[in-house]
């Protein structure tokens, strides 16, 4: 059974529901992910213990504003999971602008995902320098952070600010243990929440991503 709900596509594969995308590439996966095949169409079986908005969904995310067409920077792009999904959603009328400063994980991000896919545009730079790439992508429609630093909120807020249209969504992984890990998770969380509230974000809704990842947390918030 397939069952399409915000650009995300459930498949019963074993008798239990997956998440699936369908692959903008066929016959190429990134991680070594499923590919299946249903009605002569394929697609990628998306896991959410490699995955912080695959957890973020099966945990009950209301809301998921990566849609069709859309432009999206993805703050902390890594080798590149998360974010081939995110390009399988947005199709080949939308844009994923990914930001990754190591050099060595953006080249393993470059292999995996960009050479295949046209509708990823890599940038190699930090992301607490937007500056670095203003030219390259205007107004986005989404900010997706997935940043292991203290000051992550702040570098999402400052891209967003930027670079996010009004009435665009953030999407925030926020990781405890990354920010202080001497005050406990929840506290954290809220502590950055609030600082989102505090300048013009209007959040919708936090996710605690365990059983998938242990002390984070998914905050999806309105940008005012």
């Amino acid at each position: 059974m397939v069952n399409e709900e915000d650009s995300i596509v459930w498949v019963d594969i074993d008798g239990e529901k997956k998440i699936c995308t369908e692959n903008l590439c066929n016959g190429v996966n990134v991680y070594g992910e499923r590919l299946i095949k249903i009605k002569k169409v394929e697609y990628r079986v998306w896991d959410a213990f490699r995955s912080k908005l695959a957890a973020a969904i099966i945990k009950g995310l209301k809301y998921l504003p990566i849609k069709y067409g859309i432009k999206v920077l993805y703050l902390g792009a890594s080798t590149g999971t998360t974010a081939s999904h995110v390009s399988d959603i947005v199709g080949s009328s939308g844009l994923v602008f990914c930001v990754e400063s190591t050099s060595r994980v953006a080249r393993e991000f470059m292999t995996r995902v960009a050479t295949y896919r046209s509708n990823v545009i890599p940038i190699i730079e930090d992301a607490r320098k937007p500056n670095a790439y203003f030219s390259v992508t205007g107004k986005v429609d989404v900010v997706y952070c997935d940043i292991a630093q203290p000051d992550q909120t702040e570098i999402a807020i400052t891209n967003c600010n930027m670079y996010l249209k009004e009435n665009g969504y953030l999407m925030l992984v926020i990781k405890a243990r990354s920010i202080d890990v001497t005050k406990e998770p929840k506290d954290v969380v809220n502590n950055e929440v609030t600082r989102l509230e505090r300048n013009n974000f209007d959040v919708k809704q936090v996710i605690n991503l365990k059983p998938f990842d242990k002390d984070h947390a998914m905050v999806s918030a309105l940008h005012g």
